[in-house]
C-alpha cells in the first residue's frame, strides 16, 4: 500500500523542482527526502526522479503519482476541515501567509485576538509575498494567505480558493522634502509620471503594477533604484534619490527629508485574505477571518494603516 506521507514528499520535490527545496518546505533534511524517496520508489516498483544535468526531472510514473497525491491532498483537507466542523471547535494549527505590510500593520492584531478568543488554536505567521503564498496555499503547504490587488491589477488565484476582502489601502507618493510637489497637498498623477522612481523589484506583484500603471499612462517608467523594504525606500527617499510609492498600511515612521503628498486619482490596493475551499468548513478558518477582519476595523489598525 502507498504512504500518503511518502506521497506527499514527491509533491513537494514536483512542487519545489528539487529534493533541497523540499526538505525546506517540509522541514526535514535532504537526508530524510531522499529516504523518504528511495522507499517510495519500493513500493511503486518504478524509478520516480531521474537525473538531469545537476538537478532532476520527475519520471513520467512520478506525473502520474503527483496528480494522484494533489487528489488525495484535497481529500484530506476535507476530511480534518469536516471533522473540525462537527467538533464545532476552534483547535489546532493553522498557517497564515503575509505580504508584508499586512504582517506588521494587520495581522498582529488578529493574532492577538485569536489568542484570547481561542486558546487552543495556534497560527504561525510566515511572511511571504504572493508569488510564494499563492501556491503554498495551493498545495496545503499554508492554510491562508493574506494579498493584495492593485486597481486595475488583479492577482491570479489557482482554482478552487475563497476570498474575502479585508480593507482598501491608500497609498501615497514619497517626495524629498526638497521637491518643488513636496509643498502640496495633492498632486495629479500626470504630474509625477516622469519622477525617478525608487520602485519594488520587477516580477513581483507591486512592481510589475508600478511599472504597468505607469506605462498606460504613456511614459516609459524611469526606474533608478529597486528595493523590497518601505524603510530603505524612504531612506532613499530621503537621500533626495528619487520618489516612491508608499502604502499606508503598516508603512511605520516617516524619516525626515521625507513628505507624503496625495495622488490623484488615488493609487488604491485591495487588501484580501483567501483559502483552499476544501478546507472552508473548518472553524480555525472561519475564525481567522473574522479576527483579520476586525483588525481591520480596529481603531489601532486604522490608525497604522493612515499614519503620515
Amino acid at each position: 500500500m502507498l504512504s500518503v506521507d511518502r506521497m506527499r514528499v514527491l509533491h513537494a520535490i514536483a512542487a519545489n523542482g528539487s529534493l533541497t527545496g523540499a526538505a525546506e518546505e517540509l522541514r526535514v533534511t535532504n537526508s530524510a527526502v531522499s529516504q523518504q524517496l528511495s522507499k517510495l520508489e519500493r513500493e511503486v516498483g518504478q524509478p520516480l526522479v531521474e537525473r538531469n544535468g545537476r538537478g532532476i526531472r520527475l519520471t513520467e510514473a512520478a506525473e502520474v503519482l503527483v496528480e494522484h497525491t494533489g487528489q488525495i491532498l484535497s481529500l484530506v483537507r476535507q476530511a480534518e476541515a469536516d471533522l473540525e466542523a462537527h467538533r464545532d471547535a476552534v483547535i489546532g494549527h493553522l498557517r497564515l501567509a503575509s505580504i508584508a505590510t499586512a504582517a506588521r500593520g494587520l495581522v498582529p492584531h488578529a493574532l492577538v485576538s485569536l489568542r484570547e478568543s481561542h486558546p487552543r488554536l495556534a497560527v504561525e505567521l510566515v511572511e511571504q509575498e504572493p508569488d510564494d503564498s499563492i501556491p503554498a496555499v495551493s498545495r496545503g503547504d499554508a492554510d491562508m494567505a493574506v494579498v493584495v490587488d492593485w486597481t486595475g491589477a488583479p492577482l491570479p488565484l489557482p482554482r478552487g480558493m475563497e476570498r474575502t476582502p479585508l480593507m482598501e489601502d491608500i497609498a501615497d507618493l514619497a517626495l524629498p522634502s526638497g521637491h518643488p510637489l513636496a509643498h502640496r497637498g495633492l498632486v495629479a498623477l500626470d504630474e509625477v509620471l516622469d519622477l525617478p522612481w525608487i520602485s519594488w523589484p520587477r516580477g513581483g506583484a507591486c512592481g510589475e503594477w508600478l511599472h504597468r500603471m505607469i506605462s498606460e499612462q504613456g511614459n516609459e517608467p524611469r526606474i533608478v533604484h529597486t528595493a523590497e523594504e518601505h524603510q530603505t525606500k524612504l531612506a532613499l527617499v530621503a537621500a533626495g534619490l528619487g520618489a516612491a510609492v508608499m502604502p499606508r498600511l503598516g508603512r511605520g515612521p516617516v524619516p525626515e527629508g521625507v513628505r507624503l503628498v496625495q495622488v490623484q486619482p488615488a493609487l488604491v490596493r485591495q487588501v484580501y485574505v483567501f483559502w483552499n475551499a476544501d478546507a472552508a468548513r473548518r472553524p480555525a478558518i472561519s475564525a481567522t477571518v473574522r479576527a483579520l477582519r476586525e483588525a481591520a476595523m480596529n481603531p489601532e489598525a486604522a490608525a497604522a494603516a493612515v499614519r503620515a
